[in-house]
């Protein structure tokens, strides 16, 4: 079987990375398989508007977290540049929330939300 990878997809001028159901638990291992995936689809985004979608995904580590500072790091340095996060679980959120990204990156319910917001 073929090792799973997000999905990069455009919405008008935003990229959308989706973490579809095979990322259920992004442990460390999967998060090896695609994290260059991730970091690249981010750095190639012109215009630098991103949305991870993670709407499927119900655990992940301190290293994902890692990734996510590092996208938002990237596309905060740079002029007109945009991040959110869309779809976290409950137990995502307050993971992240231990950290307080939360006060730094945008976060919405949807992936559609996040795309409006970002496209604004």
């Amino acid at each position: 079987m073929a090792n799973p990878a997000p999905t990069i997809t455009k919405n008008g001028d935003v990229t959308c990375i989706c973490l579809g159901p095979e990322f259920e638990n992004l442990d460390e291992t999967l998060l090896d398989q695609i994290r260059d995936q991730v970091l690249d689809a981010a750095k190639n985004a012109s215009p630098p508007l991103v949305v991870i979608d993670l709407q499927y995904t119900k655990f992940f580590g301190s290293s994902f977290i890692e990734v996510l500072f590092r996208i938002w790091n990237r596309i905060n340095a740079l002029p007109d540049g945009g991040f959110a996060i869309a779809g976290l679980t409950d137990y995502c959120r307050e993971g992240v929330g231990i950290t307080h990204p939360h006060k730094l990156w945008q976060m919405t319910a949807t992936l559609d939300e996040a795309v409006d917001l970002l496209s604004k």
